[in-house]
């Protein structure tokens, strides 16, 4: 009875030696699941999901979660500029001429 009672002690301090064994993951290895998460949740593929998976894992912030820079007046008339020519889907010198005027704020509506 005495052997069977070591025996079983033995087997059981070797299952929970083998317990302590397996290593919790790594940072990079749950960051690793996170982003595979993330990336399923979002339903990417392709090229979204390995750009969206690198930026991830870079602890870079993706772009949009980047503030937003104000645009100084010239930039916001360009912009606003740009918008409009390609609304009107003007090409070539029509183009040129068109973000000329606007530019200097005399955009023929």
């Amino acid at each position: 009875m005495k052997k069977l009672l070591i025996a079983l002690c033995l087997t059981l301090a070797t299952g929970a030696a083998f317990a302590k064994d397996e290593k919790a993951p790594t940072a990079q290895q749950s960051k690793m699941a996170d982003c595979n998460k993330e990336a399923k949740e979002k339903a990417l593929t392709g090229a979204d999901r390995k750009a969206f998976m690198k930026s991830c894992l870079s602890n870079k912030p993706a772009a949009a979660a980047e503030p937003k820079k104000e645009l100084t007046p010239q930039q916001q008339k360009m912009q606003n500029c740009n918008k409009e020519a390609k609304e009107k889907a003007l090409k070539g010198p029509e183009r040129k001429k068109f973000m000329s005027e606007c530019l200097k704020g005399g955009a023929k509506k």
